[in-house]
């Protein structure tokens, strides 16, 4: 068995561990539940090799819906009483117990990448899940816009959980008692790895507010002291938009609405142009301020079907500074730390959107970033994150969407089944 037979096998064998039936968990002991955008990645996995796997992963995510088409960030399909927070303190009001924010929509893409497999199967799973689609992107217009830009409320829905692009933010935040609490991270993982605990108190604060508000989305901005206008949510809303107007146009379906709302991301993206940083960037909602920093979210502009000829010279920039793929922080900022969670680490499934965009684009800087990312995995596993500059694997190990992107992407046999 060669060692890419090998790779693809542990990448299976990774993602049949994490399968817990109708959904699949990040990592064991670490992430004990289904997380959103994960499974959007685990269901790209799946369809390597089992597509109807793939499409139960896609509609136990929607399966969690809430009436105002909110899909959750976290499922909580059974109890875990080690898990910190878990649904008694979330409480969230969905028809499975959740959490009450969202994730990265990423969902969309991933359906188009599974349809692919096998449309005959895809047009009447899609068919099934297309308006809970719709209902959720439609969500994220209605309470989720600044400036046309996608905002976050809280740093875990955007994926990036302690970026810096959220510390203005934070640090308006006055977390006072938010009571004694253990951590479930950092029992499995380095504390030098993950977000400190000035970054937990504020994330908790949160949380307690939107239970507060039993997760009212109009009260919920009212005052509210978390708003950032993010790259992450822009451009993956923009790419699920246009991936799934392409669906509606198959199934026949008035995707008026869907191209309005494509057009309106469009502007949006320009609202994140920080002129000084010749980048894009977070923007700070509640002061207007800048995060200033050239983050890999920076670089899913392609990915979201922006030209944005400016960016290819930064990306060179950043690249040329690390030796895997793209750092969640560009390395030049003082910011940067080259292990701890977003502050610096690389991690292949964001390599992988950032390469779609830059294949899509015609720009060589994709084949480049994936051999990058199968250098990284070959050599150091499958991690949830690594380190940058030496590939120090980092956060959980046998990580589903590591696995995922290996198989559909990364390894040198993704394509060739």
């Amino acid at each position: 068995m060669n060692s890419v037979t090998s790779m693809d096998q542990t990448a299976r064998d990774i993602m049949h561990a994490n399968d817990k039936g109708g959904y699949t968990v990040p990592t064991h002991g670490l992430y004990p539940y289904q997380w959103n955008w994960d499974s959007a990645f685990a269901a790209y996995g799946f369809a390597q090799f089992d597509v109807e796997r793939a499409w139960v992963e896609l509609e136990t995510l929607f399966s969690s819906q809430w009436d105002n088409g909110m899909v959750p960030h976290i499922i909580f399909h059974q109890q875990d009483p080690g898990y910190f927070p878990g649904p008694d303190v979330w409480q969230g009001t969905g028809p499975l117990p959740s959490s009450g924010i969202s994730q990265p929509p990423v969902a969309a893409t991933m359906a188009k990448l599974v349809f692919d497999k096998d449309p005959e199967m895809g047009r009447k799973r899609i068919g099934a899940l297309y308006d809970k689609m719709i209902a959720w992107h439609q969500w994220f217009m209605d309470w989720r816009l600044d400036n046309d830009a996608v905002c976050i409320t809280h740093p875990w829905e955007a994926g990036r959980d302690n970026a810096p692009d959220w510390d203005i933010a934070m640090a308006a935040i006055e977390p006072g008692d938010v009571g004694e609490y253990t951590r479930r991270d950092t029992t499995h993982v380095d504390s030098s790895m993950r977000p400190t605990k000035y970054d937990y108190d504020r994330y908790i604060w949160l949380v307690k507010r939107g239970v507060a508000l039993d997760w009212d989305d109009a009260a919920m901005l009212d005052n509210t002291p978390f708003r950032v206008a993010d790259p992450t949510m822009t451009f993956t809303l923009l790419r699920a938009q246009r991936d799934l107007a392409d669906f509606g146009r198959m199934l026949g379906r008035d995707v008026t609405a869907t191209e309005a709302a494509i057009k309106q991301l469009e502007n949006g993206a320009k609202s994140l142009w920080n002129k000084e940083l010749a980048s894009y960037d977070s923007r700070d909602v509640n002061s207007g301020q800048w995060s200033g920093a050239i983050s890999n979210a920076s670089f899913l502009c392609w990915y979201a079907g922006l030209k944005a000829p400016e960016m290819k010279s930064v990306l060179n920039e950043v690249m040329s500074t690390v030796k895997y793929g793209i750092p969640s922080l560009d390395t030049r900022n003082e910011k940067f730390d080259a292990k701890r969670y977003w502050r610096g680490p690389v991690w292949p499934m964001f390599n992988n959107l950032i390469a779609m965009g830059l294949d899509e684009m015609g720009m060589q800087e994709g084949a480049k970033l994936r051999q990058s990312t199968a250098d990284l995995i070959m050599e150091h596993g499958f991690s949830e994150y690594f380190d940058p500059l030496d590939g120090t694997p980092a956060g959980g190990r046998s990580f589903t969407w590591t696995a995922a992107i290996w198989l559909g992407w990364a390894s040198p046999s993704a394509g060739a089944k």
